[in-house]
């Protein structure tokens, strides 16, 4: 019999609305996109030469657990030059993708029982990786009307003695909004263990964001390479975690996954180093912000409620609850009947319930067409 901690868990149901528009597509039907948080941008040149590079050159081996030194160095500096926060890199652990990243750090840091705060809504599969590991997520509402943010009084009526750390993620998904300097500067404060969950640093188009290293070395940053660089395919991304966490979280790599794949790793060393890529990066960043303020305005249009215009990721949060009160039967009408997929609100908790995540993810004529529909 399949495990009792499997049973419980959660689908993912962004991806089951995926799986079912890539049924009808088998069918020769044409659906548009909407769902899926991938950017639809190739990967950048130099970082496809530089993998090609390192076949050539035999680099296919094991690498250090902990990542290869150069990658490692290479993400301390991008911190201290976007950021200006100094990060040693023995406290830096590359991983096969940010989820990879996560499950370990949840691992090092959690004990069973232990209790984890969550925005509500948020990116559902927090929620799994922390029940996984036998601890308790505790969500905690944050409200359109405040552009998504913690409310921080609404963090500290959920405190117990078993609060173990607060999950943050800014720009965040489903939302697309940003956590303030000042908000985080007090989640820094609360005396918790704070996991920053950063992968979609760099897709920000109106103010500043910001790393949880800037407010306290009590924190554990999450990222990758997925989002920004367009490498969802290729499983890169890292951890950086105080340096008591370090052993735990190389063993945990050497038992689970025993290194990130070592082409890859030299690949991800040039999408970080090279400013070819920067300005292709920048070009994608544009070209998002161009698509985002379409969708908002078409969104708009069309009835749907967006009272803080989200200013990161590749997303928008739509307020349906005047068309339905069960988005995720509404988000399959939707595919069935006008073949687009948006993402449905309850897949990120009882929070989103009513709303409609929308990606931008996609060419604007998609976009336009999918809203047409």
């Amino acid at each position: 019999m399949i495990s009792r901690k499997v049973k419980k868990m959660t689908p993912f149901m962004v991806m089951e609305v995926l799986e079912r528009a890539k049924s009808l597509e088998r069918e020769g039907k044409r659906v548009i996109h909407l769902e899926v948080g991938e950017p639809d941008f190739p990967t950048p040149a130099p970082v496809k030469e530089a993998l090609i590079e390192a076949l050539k050159e035999e680099k296919t081996g094991y690498t250090p657990s902990l990542g290869i030194m150069e990658m490692r160095e290479a993400v301390a500096r991008h911190h201290l030059d976007r950021y200006g926060v100094e990060v040693d890199p023995e406290e830096v652990v590359i991983t096969s993708g940010t989820s990879p990243a996560m499950l370990m750090v949840f691992g090092a840091l959690l004990d069973d029982g232990d209790e984890v705060i969550l925005a509500d809504p948020g990116y559902p599969c927090y929620n799994n990786f922390i029940e996984f590991v036998c601890a308790k997520p505790v969500r905690v509402p944050v409200y359109e009307e405040d552009g998504f943010q913690f409310r921080v009084k609404e963090i500290k009526k959920r405190i117990t003695k078993r609060t173990k750390a607060i999950v943050i993620n800014s720009p965040a998904n489903p939302t697309g909004n940003l956590l303030s300097r000042e908000r985080m500067a007090q989640i820094a404060d609360l005396g918790l263990w704070v996991v920053s969950d950063e992968i979609y640093h760099g897709l920000v188009y109106e103010g500043k964001e910001h790393t949880i290293r800037e407010f306290t070395q009590e924190s554990f940053v999450l990222n990758g390479f997925s989002k920004l660089f367009a490498m969802t395919g290729w499983r890169l991304g890292y951890a950086i975690a105080p340096k008591g966490f370090i052993r735990g979280l190389q063993k945990l790599q050497q038992n689970f996954f025993i290194s990130a794949n070592s082409f890859v790793q030299w690949a991800g060393l040039v999408a970080l180093k090279s400013p070819e890529v920067a300005l292709e990066v920048e070009n994608m960043r544009t070209t998002y912000d161009r698509r985002r303020r379409y969708m908002i305005e078409r969104l708009k249009g069309m009835g749907l409620g967006i009272t803080v215009e989200p200013t990161g990721a590749f997303y928008v949060l739509a307020n349906a609850k005047h068309l339905t009160s069960d988005s995720y039967s509404f988000a399959f009408k939707i595919l069935e009947e006008a073949l687009v997929g948006v993402s449905p609100g309850i897949d990120f908790g009882p929070g989103g319930e009513g709303y409609l995540r929308f990606s931008y993810a996609n060419s604007i004529e998609n976009i336009e067409e999918g809203l047409d529909r």
